[in-house]
């Protein structure tokens, strides 16, 4: 069965999470994506090492392989002349160019967007940087929680009396870089089938990662209010709106509506409650909930919210919440065979449900640094003999001859 984006060529010049992560949704669901990596080590995700104590190499090969399953790799050096003519060729194929560098490095290169679209007026350009190709922050580097700290949304993550709380997922990275991105794109893409002419998507991390604060920005806007931590409706300030803790862990209660707020009060027959649902932590309603909470178990509770159909889960570590019946049922694991690999691979599904052409998670495995180099430049046009020059010249390389170059479980 062919899938939505099949045709669709793409290539990528970013390395680690957004724009890996940005790829891989179009990867998913048929894209042609080609990773652009330089003749050394290439995407710096190939080597870095497990996020937590004790993992070995399976653990630092399914990172790469988390974003680059079913792509291909081709190593180019835009540092040489010959370099950059094949970028410029393998652009003026291309529909998509993803790239995550400092605003102006490709310029400085000769191979910025004016230059490729000379090659190539439809093909769409997106950037993905910290803070966006112009302003006053344009040329500073910064990472995840970086944006989030000058955006306003790392400070008011926490609770009052706390410090500010950085969220397990890469928010910046991957909602206001990737996912923005992608977007993006497809608009781009879009908008071209009607001009047929490409453009730049300039997507800042600071700025996608901002949008997330739409109702909070909104309000503040309106009123001039400061929002302080801890005390923001959705976010810790509401009696019925928050996590608690129970007698083996943590469960969280979010009864906004009074249908679910008034379940949760009748179930536990505190009546009293029910005029108490946006009472802020510290009341003595608060206090009453927190009691109620402690007095049974996350199964108990987990029981509890079925039979009195209230908005009430229990908070699962990642391991619990992997092996879960809904992900399960909603195809959120996926297994993917590596070649030369002592087992398979488990990583995460597609997050987007397609009625008729769903998107494919083992369309193939994640590439080794520069396995198609030669395959992709003959697709190209390249003949053998000017495949053999740009080798020699040391302006493309081929799959990489040392193991700590390849992926390794």
């Amino acid at each position: 069965m062919s899938l939505p984006l099949d045709g669709l060529i793409v290539l990528d010049l970013t390395r680690l999470l957004p724009g890996g992560f940005c790829s891989l949704l179009l990867s998913d669901f048929g894209a042609e994506v080609v990773k652009v990596e330089d003749t050394g080590s290439g995407d710096y995700i190939r080597w870095s090492p497990p996020h937590y104590e004790g993992a070995d190499a399976t653990a630092g090969g399914a990172l790469f392989l988390a974003l680059n399953r079913g792509k291909r790799s081709i190593r180019v050096d835009l540092k040489t002349r010959s370099g950059r003519e094949v970028l410029l060729a393998l652009a003026s194929q291309a529909d998509v160019l993803l790239e995550s560098f400092r605003p102006g490095v490709l310029d400085r290169l000769g191979v910025g967007y004016e230059r490729l679209r000379e090659a190539n007026p439809r093909l769409v350009y997106c950037a993905i940087t910290g803070y966006g190709q112009d302003g006053p922050a344009k040329d500073r580097p910064g990472h995840d929680m970086n944006y989030l700290a000058v955006n306003g949304l790392l400070g008011l993550t926490g609770a009052t009396d706390g410090p500010p709380v950085q969220a397990a997922g890469q928010i910046a990275d991957l909602g206001g870089g990737a996912l923005m991105a992608a977007l993006g794109v497809l608009i781009a893409l879009r908008e071209r089938e009607r001009s047929g002419q490409g453009q730049v998507v300039d997507c800042s991390m600071f700025d996608g990662s901002l949008a997330w604060l739409a109702l909070v920005a909104a309000e503040t806007l309106a009123t001039s209010r400061t929002p302080r931590r801890g005390l923001l409706p959705l976010a810790g300030g509401l009696t019925c709106y928050r996590p608690y803790a129970c007698q083996d862990g943590y469960v969280t209660l979010g009864a906004l509506e009074p249908k679910f707020w008034s379940a949760f009060c009748r179930g536990v027959r505190r009546e009293d409650l029910l005029e108490h649902a946006f009472d802020p932590p510290g009341s003595p309603a608060h206090a009453a909930v927190e009691e109620i909470f402690r007095g049974r178990t996350r199964a108990q509770w987990q029981s509890f919210a079925v039979e009195h159909d209230t908005c009430l889960e229990p908070v699962l570590d990642l391991e619990e919440a992997l092996a879960s019946d809904l992900v399960r049922a909603r195809e959120m694991v996926t297994t993917l065979t590596q070649p030369g690999a002592e087992r398979p691979v488990r990583l995460l599904g597609v997050p987007i449900k397609l009625s008729r052409t769903p998107g494919d998670p083992a369309r193939g495995p994640g590439p080794a640094l520069g396995e198609h180099t030669d395959e992709v430049l003959a697709a190209a046009g390249f003949t053998p003999e000017q495949i053999a020059k740009l080798h020699a010249d040391g302006a493309v390389a081929g799959l990489a001859a040392h193991p700590s170059e390849r992926v390794i479980f």
